[in-house]
Parts: C-alpha cells; sequence; structure tokens
C-alpha cells in the first residue's frame, strides 16, 4: 500500500447469490481491476431477521420480487466453510479478504478469521451490543452511518471507545442507505463535518450510480471507498444494478489513483518539472523602442515580454526614472 492515501474496498456483498464460484469470480476480478480489499457480507438470515420481516422498497425494484427479507437472505446466505475457503483463496490472490458481519454468531465466526479489520453496517449502528463486541476486540473498525444523525454517530463511536477501542483506530463513511442514492441525497459536505466534529478519519460508501461521487469524496478528504459491484448488473438479487460493472470498477480505481497523486500537499511551491518552464512563460522588462544611453526609463520606451531572464517585472517602479546606463534596441533586455 505504498504512497496510497486511499484504502479502496470492492463490495462484493451478497453479488455472488450464494454461490461460492461465482464468489471467486468477484474475487478475481476486484484482484484485475487493483482493488486494495475486497469484501463480502456474513450473516445466518434466522440471526439477522424475523420470518415476516418486509423487504425494502429497492429490494423489491430490485429483484422483480415480493417476498419477505428472510426468504431472499437466506438465499445469499454463505456457510462458515465457504468464507473459510474465499479468505483462502484471497490469500492465493495476494488480495485483502474482508467481510462485513450482520449478527453476534456471525461476528465470533470472524473473529476467528484474524482479519484485522471491522466494517460497521449502517443498520448496526444503534445496535450496542453489537457494537460492543466489535469495540472489545481494540482493531481498526470501519463504521458506515447511512440513515444515522451525528449524534447516533457520536453514540456509536463513543461506544466503541468504551468497549476498547480508541478512535485513532476508527474511520467513519458517509453513507446514505438507498439503492441507487440519488445525487441530492449524497450530502458529501456531512463528510467533513463528521470529520471535524468527532475527530476521527473519514470515507465515503457510495450507493450512487457511476463513480464521480466517490472520485469527490476523494477530493473532499476521504481516506476510503467502499463501493458494490457486480460481475453483471442484469443478474437476479437486491445490489446488483446499483454496482458498478467491471470497466467501472477499473476507472474507479484508476482515476482515485490520479486524484491520490494529484491532491499534493498543503503548500504553495513550484515543482522540479514546472520550474524549468519559468523562464519560458515569464517576463522581463524589455525596451519597447530604441534607448539611448542616459535617457530616463519610461512606460513609453518600456514593456514586459518574454523570455523571464531579465529584470523581473515586479521591479518595473524601480525601475522607472532612473537613467539608461547604455544604448538599447527595441526587445533588448534591460
Amino acid at each position: 500500500m505504498e504512497n496510497k492515501n486511499v484504502l479502496i474496498i470492492a463490495e462484493a456483498g451478497v453479488n455472488h447469490n450464494g454461490d461460492i464460484l461465482l464468489a471467486k469470480k468477484l474475487i478475481d476480478l476486484a484482484v484485475d481491476c487493483g482493488v486494495d480489499i475486497i469484501k463480502f457480507q456474513t450473516f445466518k438470515a434466522e440471526n439477522l431477521v424475523t420470518k415476516k420481516a418486509q423487504m425494502a422498497d429497492y429490494q423489491v425494484t430490485n429483484t422483480g420480487e415480493e417476498d419477505s427479507q428472510f426468504s431472499m437472505l437466506k438465499k445469499l446466505e454463505l456457510k462458515e466453510s465457504d468464507f473459510k475457503e474465499l479468505q483462502d483463496y484471497c490469500k492465493t490472490k495476494h488480495i485483502q479478504f474482508f467481510s462485513t458481519g450482520f449478527d453476534l454468531e456471525s461476528l465470533a465466526f470472524l473473529k476467528t478469521l484474524k482479519m484485522g479489520l471491522w466494517k460497521i453496517p449502517s443498520g448496526e449502528i444503534t445496535n450496542l451490543p453489537y457494537l460492543e463486541f466489535i469495540g472489545k476486540c481494540n482493531e481498526p473498525t470501519i463504521l458506515s452511518t447511512g440513515m444515522a444523525t451525528l449524534q447516533e454517530v457520536e453514540a456509536a463511536v463513543v461506544a466503541l471507545e468504551k468497549a476498547g477501542t480508541s478512535r485513532n483506530k476508527i474511520t467513519v463513511l458517509q453513507c446514505n442507505t438507498d439503492y441507487p442514492t440519488h445525487f441530492e441525497d449524497v450530502n458529501l459536505n456531512a463528510m467533513n463535518t463528521i470529520k471535524e466534529s468527532l475527530k476521527v478519519e473519514i470515507g465515503y460508501s457510495d450507493h450512487t450510480p457511476g463513480i464521480e461521487i466517490s472520485l469527490a469524496a476523494v477530493a473532499l478528504g476521504a481516506k476510503i471507498i467502499e463501493k458494490h459491484y457486480t460481475l453483471d448488473k442484469e443478474m437476479q438479487g437486491p445490489d446488483h444494478k446499483a454496482s458498478l460493472d467491471p470497466l467501472e470498477l477499473k476507472q474507479l480505481v484508476t482515476q482515485i489513483r490520479n486524484i491520490e497523486k494529484s491532491l499534493g500537499k498543503f503548500e504553495k511551491t513550484p515543482n522540479e518539472r514546472e520550474s524549468k518552464n519559468i523562464v519560458i512563460a515569464r517576463k522581463s522588462i524589455v525596451a519597447k523602442k530604441d534607448i539611448k544611453a542616459g535617457e530616463v526609463f519610461t512606460s513609453e520606451n518600456l514593456t514586459t515580454k518574454r523570455p523571464g531572464t531579465g529584470i523581473n517585472p515586479m521591479k518595473w517602479h524601480e525601475i522607472l526614472g532612473t537613467k539608461s546606463l547604455k544604448n538599447y534596441q527595441a526587445d533588448d533586455l534591460i
């Protein structure tokens, strides 16, 4: 991760549709696109929702089905042994495996995988037992904040701290829990409000179409970008339509890295490559017409022209009114 400031998390989520072979293809795609981490979702439907819990409107729209959340999620589960296999597969592909747990049993399982990193999804930001479990681990933690007020975000951060995770290990992601998120609902400025108010690192979990909002977030200081991706947006499932396709994911990585390089330092000074152009692009004080020795320099007989190898025009008023010490032809540097 040398020379990189932005951690790019490719959110495979449940876009494997419960098929470990598809999950491995998603890993291959993430590697090919150059992301830092691939993230899945670990849950047991019976621990996550009641059997009668309704699907969200976006889930109904994206799946074309009106079923219970339980029924939908049950089809998207992977077994614990599957996650171990996927973690091993990630090791062979030299990419970091990561997964979000959605219930305490899943968190306990993920702890055995020793991922070294935790992600709290937006829906768990008010789940104190869940927050305390992760807080006790005292490892780097990412907190998504969809649907939350600043006060709820602060309460979650405090809960993590009290349980044992110091604030300097917590990164808070601005997020909107709507799939896809409308541009007018993004509220990127809240990201820096979170940073200033809570004194934490910030990032953005992006559910908008395309990649431009993630790029804007990086320009505004995001240190983590999380984005759903899929092999094919037309596949059946709740998140495919709001995910990036392979080409978009590759563009996201390339353009974030370009922005990352472009941000530079918090100082204004010419760099080495542009400095050589100073004498080419800047001007000097030159004779506007022929000038004889002893003649007084005025705005009538002087002007400024390239190159910048002579007297700096910022000394214009120092030169005006003085006498020429020699003869000059038009265009001669003074």
